[in-house]
């Protein structure tokens, strides 16, 4: 049996060799540094999750509470007398 552990070794596996091809086309650069290190914290966390791992959650986490945003257009008096931030301010008719 596969266990979600060993499927995130493999995937870090996959990533690894990934990594090593952008440092064989760009060399010790920053980003790729990064993409090391990080590849070598997953590491890390997995085997501090193997060697204290959590009780599993025996109830579903909450949802969280959806608020529905309607598509149809705002009232327009809604923006009477407000000024536009960043493009100056409305001033009305300039006759």
């Amino acid at each position: 049996m596969v266990t979600e552990t060993s499927e995130l070794r493999r995937g870090i596996g996959q990533l690894r060799q990934s990594v090593r091809t952008l440092m064989m086309k760009y060399g010790d650069a920053p980003s790729v540094r990064r993409l090391v290190n990080d590849l070598e914290r997953m590491s890390i966390d997995i085997d501090d999750f193997e060697q204290s791992r959590p009780a599993p959650v025996t109830q579903p986490a909450p949802q969280a509470e959806r608020i529905v945003v309607p598509d149809t257009p705002y009232d327009d008096s809604l923006w009477d007398g407000v000024d536009d931030e960043g493009v100056g301010g409305y001033h009305g008719d300039r006759s």
